[in-house]
């Protein structure tokens, strides 16, 4: 893109913004910064590690709770490029918009593209986690038949309008919230009253020796908790108070759930009656060890407390995470990388509807395909965040391109704009490394299919 085409920091990112609303549709300003903190909460969830709890202790050698602090500053210095990004390119596409401004057209939708595969993935993880959860509750129902259930309910809130789905949201959130509190607080009490199962410092430095890649490999699958801060970036053009505001809750909400994150992760860790050790030789333990856990440590109404919180909390998860896929689609779709339909905006609604009935449909199609399956939620998860981790390493790269290459805001801060970016690329560069098999060839192939539409497209456009 030219300099001339790019405008100059947030005045240039602002009017963008409103040429692309005459082409595509206007989205209605209405959020403020709760709105932003719920979306965003919900979208990470504030029990997130229920779900993975067992897997990351036996992929840490019981370093758990490390595997949290690690990720969470892994992806600070990720939320800490969006904060410098989004006051540049306050648009809707989030980091498709900041890889066109910092690194080009064909960067930007390389971006965009791989960002997609995240957003679209994640809700399907977060609807089968809330299938799963409620069939235990109520087994009489199929699980797929639940998971579809929860993708039917979400997508009329969204539809609906993204103030009122925030409000259902917020009422969601404080729900968790009391539950994760419930949590905390017995198992505080639990160990006063008992004593840990383990040693005090076993979260942290292992129950059966201490491995660096053994923690890496684990980050690489912590990092599923977290992702979801960066779907505030999506709503940049429909809050109040400018794009300060957008930088303000994606950090908040990143600390605070780590926070929350490490803290109920050390404490399930001092109650888990099993080994690392022995989680690893039973992989069928690891996706209840949280579960089972709570329920021989404190209690079964805690355990069912737990699953209730999980199964409606995971389904509104989802509802952030489809919202945010809706909103990328409709920015890279005005831009005219995707089908122009889906650049429409309701007008009775203010969302773009095509585009949230689209990511809602692929979404559908994936969780009720893996709630169908014995093996279907492992397919997911081990695949969901490389997508998201190779759309980060491009974020940075443009935080650098656009302040230290280009300078197009004079001389560059060498430690935020040099320094912080291209740590926090290396690290994530260094968690793709760790991350499985599957997940890098699963990347590696929806990479390639971005590359043969970006071909696609350049070749129409100079034919």
């Amino acid at each position: 893109m030219s300099e001339s085409g790019s405008g100059s920091g947030g005045r240039g990112g602002v009017a963008e913004a409103a040429g692309a609303h005459q082409e595509g549709g206007r989205l209605r300003r209405t959020l403020g910064f709760r709105d932003l903190v719920v979306y965003g909460l919900l979208f990470i969830a504030p029990m997130a590690p229920v779900g993975v709890f067992g897997t990351l202790d036996a992929k840490s050698d019981g370093a758990v709770a490390l595997v949290y602090v690690a990720a969470t500053v892994v992806m600070a210095f990720t939320a800490f490029s969006y904060a410098q990004m989004v006051r540049v390119a306050p648009l809707a596409g989030s980091v498709f918009a900041y890889a066109r401004k910092g690194l080009g057209e064909e960067a930007g939708f390389i971006a965009g593209w791989m960002a997609m595969l995240d957003y679209l993935l994640i809700p399907a993880v977060a609807y089968l986690f809330s299938g799963i959860a409620l069939n235990a509750l109520v087994p009489s129902v199929s699980r797929w038949v639940w998971t579809a259930l929860a993708v039917v309910v979400t997508t009329l809130l969204n539809l609906w309008g993204v103030r009122a789905a925030a409000r259902v949201g917020f009422a969601v959130l404080a729900m968790e919230t009391v539950v994760l509190l419930v949590f905390l607080v017995s198992a505080v009490v639990v160990l006063v009253r008992d004593g840990a199962q383990r040693g005090w410092l076993t979260p942290l430095t292992g129950d059966s020796g201490f491995s660096t890649s053994a923690v890496l490999g684990a980050v690489s699958v912590a990092v599923l908790s977290y992702l979801g801060f960066d779907a505030i970036a999506t709503f940049a053009e429909e809050v109040t108070g400018g794009s300060a505001k957008v930088a303000r809750a994606l950090l908040f909400c990143l600390v605070l759930a780590g926070v929350l994150f490490v803290a109920q992760a050390y404490l399930a860790a001092l109650l888990e009656p099993m080994t690392s050790a022995e989680l690893a030789a039973d992989p069928a333990a690891q996706g209840s060890a949280f579960y089972d856990t709570v329920d021989s440590a404190v209690g079964s109404w805690l355990h069912d407390l737990v699953a209730v919180s999980k199964a409606i909390g995971a389904a509104f998860a989802a509802l952030a995470g489809q919202a945010a896929a809706g909103r990328l689609l409709f920015a890279m779709a005005r831009e005219r990388r995707l089908p122009r339909l889906l650049a429409r905006v309701d007008p009775g609604s203010g969302v773009p509807r095509l585009a949230i009935l689209l990511a809602a449909t692929v979404t559908l199609i994936a969780a009720v395909w893996a709630a169908l399956r014995s093996d279907g939620l492992d397919h997911l998860v081990s695949v969901v965040d490389i997508g998201a981790l190779t759309a980060f390493v491009l974020l940075h790269a443009s935080v650098v391109g656009w302040f230290a290459v280009r300078r197009m805001e004079g001389p560059p801060s060498w430690w935020r704009h040099v320094l912080v970016p291209v740590v926090g690329a290396g690290a994530l560069i260094a968690v793709i490394v760790e991350a499985t098999w599957s997940a890098q060839v699963v990347g590696v192939c929806w990479f390639g299919v971005g590359l043969v539409v970006l071909a696609l497209q350049w070749g129409r456009r100079t034919a």
